[in-house]
């Protein structure tokens, strides 16, 4: 008897871990495969698909299973799963998280924010919402967000073998980082105790969320003459957001003593200056604020700031675009005056 508590067509169980680089979906999709391999005798597959600079930009991990008399032939994207793992509040305005999600299908979302809000920025019309403060946990334990979400998603799969994870952990970790076991293990064990779930009713008719499979702007007929990309890297439209992991630096102006040690340590031109007049009247530069459009949250001008008018502070949804000071680049216009 099947062990799997629903399948789809082809006789696969399907999750699908949405996350950005850096916060260890790839691990994460290849240890939930292999506990469910070696420890319950399933058939299983696992691949991520990603660019080619990883760490900040959208990351999708997949994984399959079935029955053992089954055999896996199917090797493309996971497009229609029935559990979604959400690693990061900010993939919300760049990736539809819950596409293809089935009516009765499960979503994991790593957040501090109530369900119904979470639903609603979702776009999500009925299901489980399985909320998670995964970042918390792993920063409190010392590790990283991937093994938190492991243990929600083992809450969830319930036929999956806590004990077979556990041990996937020991394995990973043992011979080249030993004193990571533990810390990886509580928070597995943190991540599995505590995430709050919410139903929302699935009426008899209900219909899922449609696929919407990503199309690219512009192909070999739409490509600019001459291969111009339009939106470089490094273009001042360039939003960082996507690849900060959870924390940004707090701007405190009655703190702030104008030293500019932030400015040189920010590797990103994130902070806006003014000019203005001291107290005697002589001109100064003075910090007015942060771009966070730029800020990839790598805290280092919280290390520099001598005063405590830099803190670390956990991001919350809509804070960057809130607080957000933006920098007026200078227009530039044609030849030599």
């Amino acid at each position: 008897m099947s062990i799997l508590p629903k399948k789809n067509r082809l006789g696969f169980y399907e999750i699908r871990l949405e996350s950005i680089g850096g916060l260890g979906a790839n691990l994460a999709g290849k240890m939930l495969a292999e506990a469910g391999v070696l420890g319950l005798g399933l058939n299983g597959s696992n691949f991520s698909s990603y660019g080619s600079e990883k760490k900040g930009s959208p990351v999708k991990s997949f994984v399959r299973f079935c029955d053992p008399e089954v055999e896996i032939r199917d090797h493309s994207p996971v497009e229609e799963p029935h559990v979604i793992g959400v690693f990061h509040e900010a993939l919300y305005k760049m990736v539809d998280v819950v596409s293809g999600l089935s009516p009765d299908g499960i979503v994991i979302v790593n957040s501090t924010r109530e369900a119904d809000e979470i639903k609603k920025d979702l776009g999500l019309k009925y299901g489980t919402l399985v909320v998670l403060d995964a970042l918390t946990i792993a920063v409190e334990e010392k590790t990283k967000v991937n093994t938190a979400m492991l243990g929600a998603l083992f809450r969830v799969c319930d036929f999956l073998d806590a004990d077979a994870m556990r041990n996937v952990i020991r394995k990973t970790f043992e011979k080249k980082y030993p004193h990571f076991v533990e810390p990886n293990i509580r928070t597995f064990d943190r991540g599995y105790n505590e995430v709050t779930f919410t139903e929302y009713p699935v009426p008899a008719d209900a219909e899922g969320m449609s696929f919407k499979r990503a199309e690219t702007p512009t192909g070999y007929l739409t490509q600019a003459i001459g291969g111009l990309i339009e939106a470089n890297g490094n273009s001042v439209k360039k939003d960082l957001s996507g690849s900060r992991q959870g924390f940004l630096p707090d701007y405190n102006a009655e703190k702030c003593i104008h030293c500019a040690k932030c400015d040189t340590a920010c590797p990103d031109f994130c902070f806006v200056w003014e000019e203005g007049e001291d107290k005697r009247g002589r001109k100064q530069m003075f910090l007015k604020g942060i771009d966070y459009q730029f800020c990839k949250g790598c805290q280092k001008c919280v290390v520099a700031c001598p005063t405590e008018a830099l803190t670390t502070l956990r991001e919350t949804l809509g804070y960057a675009d809130e607080k957000r000071v933006p920098h007026q680049f200078p227009l530039i216009t044609g030849g030599a005056q």
